[in-house]
């Protein structure tokens, strides 16, 4: 039985600008001014700042073929996507990264990339012992994809190999575009089980693939995203939204400042502090909330040691995740998380 998702706005469809990661960069390299070509595909300079803007899906795979032929350089959207990290989609990013089997992985991706794209449609079949991971955008009638097709599959190869390591290839990496006169940077990324002129776009691996167990999934965080995801399909109403999603993807990574948070949105810190006094809360207010929320799974949970859980929340050590517990609950953090285990061993 195939999984398929489906594009949920045909007519007008958005991506988070996060799919421009790394245009600027690749775009001064190659001799180009980003935000002219911008201004001339008819997006704003700020997209290349703000990861969460949406924009329309058409005018940016316009710009990536502008950028593409103006360059003289095919592989521009593979060289945008080398450095791409799997939080560049969002909590969908942190979602997938969590989840405990390339299997449960793939399906979230599915049912769930219209929240990063809504263009984009990802189905995964299984044929004779193998699995084909097709891959989609709708564009234009006749408009070429080319760019945002390769970036799409070079970021499902990365999440492919973040379950079966830094070693592993697919048996086929598929695109029905034709192939350049250079397949160097393909083979650099994919590896030399490249084929231009297909029938469809994507990968082709081994079935048995799909139970790769993904040791440092986290089941905690991984319910605690999915929900993130699922309020992500509806409107934002607030900057408290914005940023505790942010929040959540910075924290375990022990980089969740204000700064951060403010770069990831566009603005300074400033703004950042106005936007959430307006609402009645404040930066400190809103990581400490979650915290406590994430910490009250943790302690249900109790699947992992207090030392790794202090890192979880994003403390650079067990002693600042000690003075933050005893001024939020009055107590040791050690004793708290004794008592629990001892109910729960009885």
């Amino acid at each position: 039985m195939s999984i398929s998702g489906h594009v949920r706005n045909p007519l007008v469809t958005l991506v988070r600008s996060a799919a421009l990661t790394h245009f600027a960069e690749v775009a001064r390299a190659c001799g180009l001014d980003a935000r002219a070509l911008l201004a001339e595909a008819g997006l704003p300079a700020r997209c290349l700042d703000e990861p969460d803007l949406k924009v329309p899906t058409r005018q940016v795979g316009a710009l990536l073929e502008l950028a593409a032929q103006r360059a003289g350089e095919p592989a521009f959207g593979l060289r945008m996507a080398e450095s791409r990290r799997i939080s560049n989609l969002g909590p969908l990013g942190l979602l997938v990264r969590e989840e405990p089997t390339l299997r449960s992985a793939l399906e979230a991706l599915v049912h769930h990339i219209h929240v990063h794209n809504e263009a984009m449609t990802v189905t995964v079949e299984p044929a004779s012992g193998l699995v084909v991971i097709r891959v989609a955008l709708v564009g234009d009638a006749g408009r070429p994809l080319r760019q945002a097709t390769e970036i799409t599959v070079a970021v499902l190869f990365r999440i492919l190999r973040l379950f079966m390591g830094a070693g592993w290839q697919p048996r086929l990496v598929c695109f029905a575009h034709p192939a350049p006169a250079s397949l160097a940077a393909h083979r650099r990324v994919f590896g030399r089980a490249v084929e231009f002129g297909h029938e469809f776009s994507g990968i082709v691996c081994n079935a048995a693939d799909l139970e790769a167990p993904n040791p440092g999934a986290d089941p905690v965080m991984a319910r605690y995203t999915r929900q993130l995801v699922e309020q992500a399909q509806r409107p934002r109403t607030t900057a408290s939204d914005r940023v505790r999603e942010l929040v959540v993807l910075l924290l375990p990574r022990g980089h969740c400042r204000v700064e951060r948070v403010a770069q990831h949105l566009g603005v300074d810190r400033r703004t950042v502090a106005r936007w959430l006094a307006d609402e009645g809360s404040s930066f400190s207010a809103l990581v400490a909330a979650l915290r406590r929320d994430l910490l009250g799974r943790y302690l249900a949970e109790r699947s992992r040691p207090l030392t790794e859980v202090s890192a979880l929340l994003g403390f650079s050590a067990p002693s600042a995740f000690s003075r933050w517990h005893r001024e939020q609950f009055g107590a040791a953090a050690s004793s708290r998380w004794g008592q629990r285990a001892s109910r729960g061993a009885g």
